[in-house]
């Protein structure tokens, strides 16, 4: 019988107990707990650490995005300090204008504004006014409209025009002797779509005539008489009711208004006269990027333009503080072509596919009567954009000056003013703990010695 090994462990599945693992001395000393034997699984290195990597990219991203608008909001700061010539004089004011994107709604544009725009423009002081469009054609409809009011105040003194908002405003103030802004006012214009249609409402404008033209007549299925049929005993007497229930009435009351239809085409450029009422310069105006793709195989595009909105919000900041400073220059030619034509081109790139295919041709006779009957829908923003030279050479655009950049780059972002909403509470809780404990007295409470 062979003699068993004293120094020999026992066999595993035994109820002997495992020897203790040796501790590290340091660890030992200070009473804590020894460390795992072995690292997590390669897995869960590889989970943790893109884990941290996106969660790191997106915080930091997220404070220099808000470090870089809280610059350009405290390089405009002093503008809102400046004091107006007398009380009565109205403050300079902005026009906005927002489309709805393609393939998306408006609040998406509105959200961009409020985002990126707004917080310079609030930090300035200035006034500001929307314009805002639900589809493709509003901007140019509300632009194209403008300028004709203003061209018949001038050209058609004694006619009377439709009575809006903006014209009883004006007219109180005329009445009242409030006068208007006399200095540069300045239009903002937020995406390539917008600024397609903000250039096409220029020219409809100016180039255009002032009645719009008369619509073609084609016979549609509604107008041919209909044959007499007799008519059977005990119905003559009866007759449809000419009242329309309540709820028709309500819906057609709040139903939007039809779009103006365009008073002219691009073809029609060369061959219009300038009007006499025209200026020799327009209102500077900027666009304003508005990035903005949809699709789901289009994901990692959008995550990389996520994590890089810090470039976005400084070259809007940037964008913004020139319209605000109002600095503005002459448009460029660029390689045969005018800078108007080419700004914010990359935009396009990101529409949806049905921006630039043809509508389908209704089946019904109906519908094709009366398409026929109304004038094609101009398509804005898949046509190129055709300029006229007498009137992009007007037109003006807004740049920030060397000295307004250089002094915007010296400014200094407190930390607490862009940091997140944890770090702000531990700073809070931080500081009113060390005011707790300074208020507190630092000798005994033994009243006061000067009683008797």
């Amino acid at each position: 019988m062979a003699d068993a090994n004293p120094s020999t462990p026992p066999a595993s599945g035994s109820g002997a107990s495992k020897p203790p693992r040796p501790r590290n001395p340091v660890f030992k000393m200070m009473g804590l707990p020894a460390l795992p034997r072995k690292l997590p699984s390669r897995n869960w290195l590889i989970f943790w650490a893109v884990s941290s990597s996106i969660a790191g990219a997106i915080i930091y991203d997220k404070r220099e995005k808000n470090r870089a608008t809280a610059k350009w909001r405290r390089a405009v700061a002093p503008l809102s300090k400046e004091l107006l010539p007398n009380s009565s004089q109205l403050p300079r004011k902005l026009t906005v204008y927002l489309e709805a994107p393609p393939g998306d709604g408006l609040r998406t544009a509105q959200d961009h504004f409020i985002e990126y725009v707004k917080p310079i423009l609030a930090a300035s002081g200035l006034d500001w006014e929307f314009v805002q469009g639900r589809q493709q054609g509003d901007v140019r409809a509300a632009v194209a409209e403008k300028i004709r009011r203003s061209r018949k105040a001038t050209e058609r003194p004694g006619e009377e025009l439709p009575q809006t908002d903006e014209a009883i405003v004006e007219q109180q103030r005329k009445k009242i002797g409030l006068p208007e802004y006399e200095g540069i006012k300045g239009d903002i214009v937020i995406g390539r779509h917008t600024w397609k249609e903000y250039v096409r409402g220029l020219h409809e404008g100016w180039l255009g005539p002032l009645d719009a033209p008369p619509l073609p007549v084609v016979e549609t299925l509604e107008d041919k008489p209909e044959p007499e049929t007799p008519s059977t005993e005990g119905e003559g007497d009866k007759k449809p009711e000419d009242k329309k229930p309540e709820e028709e009435e309500k819906k057609d009351k709040d139903k939007r208004p039809p779009q103006p239809r365009p008073h002219n085409s691009p073809d029609d450029y060369p061959s219009a006269a300038l009007p006499a009422s025209i200026p020799a310069e327009f209102s500077p105006s900027t666009p304003i990027a508005f990035p903005h793709r949809l699709g789901f195989r289009h994901t990692f595009v959008r995550l990389g333009r996520f994590l890089t909105r810090r470039h976005l919000a400084d070259d809007i900041g940037r964008e913004v503080a020139a319209v605000c400073f109002a600095a503005a220059r002459d448009w460029r030619e660029i390689d045969g072509q005018y800078e108007q034509q080419l700004v914010l081109k990359q935009e396009e790139d990101d529409w949806p596919k049905f921006v630039w295919k043809d509508e389908p041709e209704p089946v019904d006779e109906a519908e094709k009567a009366k398409k026929a009957a109304e004038p094609p829908k101009e398509k804005i923003w898949a046509s190129p954009l055709v300029v006229d030279s007498r009137i992009v050479e007007r037109m003006r655009r807004f740049e920030i000056q060397p000295e307004d950049e250089a002094r915007a780059q010296k400014i200094v972002v407190p930390e607490a003013e862009i940091e997140g909403w944890i770090k702000r509470s531990l700073r809070s809780l931080y500081h009113w703990g060390a005011s707790s404990f300074a208020s507190k007295p630092t000798g005994p409470n033994v009243g006061n010695l000067d009683d008797d």
